[in-house]
C-alpha cells in the first residue's frame, strides 16, 4: 500500500458543498484505506494498492457517484508531493504575500501557464516546478484574484486538470 494525496477540484468553493466526512466515506468505500480530510477544501490522504491514475480514476468515479457532481481528482503519491513542496523557488513566507501551488495535469496547459511568467506583474512571482507538472506562484495578499494566474484559472477549460493550493495547506497535508 502506498500513500497518496489526493485533490479535489473546486470543492466547497463555487457552489459544490461537501463535507469532508461523507467524502471520506465515499472514498472509504471505494477501496481506499486510512481516509483523512484536512481541512474543508478537498484535501484528502489515502492508502492505495493501485498507481496514480487508478485512485484518480476510482476516486473520481466515487464521488461522482455519491455526490452527483463532475468530480476532478489531482492525485500525488505523498512523496513526489513532498518534492514539489519542497522545491518551491521562492521565499516561503513573505510578509503580505500569498504563497500556492497549482498542479496542472495537462501538459498543453501548464506550459501556457508557465507562459504567464512573462506576462505577470512585477509583484507576482510565475515559475513552472518540476514533473509531474506544477506552476509555482506568489501573489499579493487580496490580488489573487485578479492577479495573471487568477484571472487565467478563473476560465473554464482550465477546470477539468488544474486545482491550487496554499502552501501552508501543503505543509498541513505533509504532516
Amino acid at each position: 500500500m502506498a500513500r497518496f494525496a489526493a485533490f479535489l477540484r473546486g470543492v466547497n468553493v463555487g457552489g459544490i458543498n461537501l463535507a469532508m466526512s461523507e467524502v471520506a466515506a465515499a472514498l472509504t468505500g471505494a477501496g481506499f484505506a486510512n481516509v483523512r480530510t484536512i481541512l474543508a477544501s478537498g484535501n484528502v490522504l489515502l492508502d492505495s494498492s493501485s498507481g496514480v491514475a487508478a485512485v484518480r480514476q476510482t476516486a473520481e468515479s466515487a464521488l461522482r457517484e455519491r455526490f452527483g457532481y463532475d468530480a476532478r481528482v489531482l492525485v500525488y503519491d505523498i512523496d513526489t508531493l513532498r518534492s514539489i513542496v519542497e522545491a518551491y523557488p521562492f521565499e516561503r513566507e513573505v510578509d503580505g504575500y500569498q504563497s500556492y501551488v497549482t498542479f496542472v495535469a495537462d501538459t498543453a496547459m501548464l506550459r501556457e501557464l508557465a507562459e504567464l511568467a512573462q506576462q505577470a506583474g512585477s509583484k507576482e512571482e510565475i515559475c513552472a516546478g518540476p514533473d509531474p507538472g506544477v506552476i509555482y506562484w506568489q501573489v499579493p495578499k487580496g490580488s489573487t484574484l485578479n492577479s495573471t494566474i487568477g484571472q487565467t484559472m478563473g476560465k473554464k477549460r482550465y477546470r477539468s486538470s488544474t486545482t491550487t493550493r496554499n502552501l501552508r495547506t501543503l505543509d498541513k497535508v505533509l504532516r
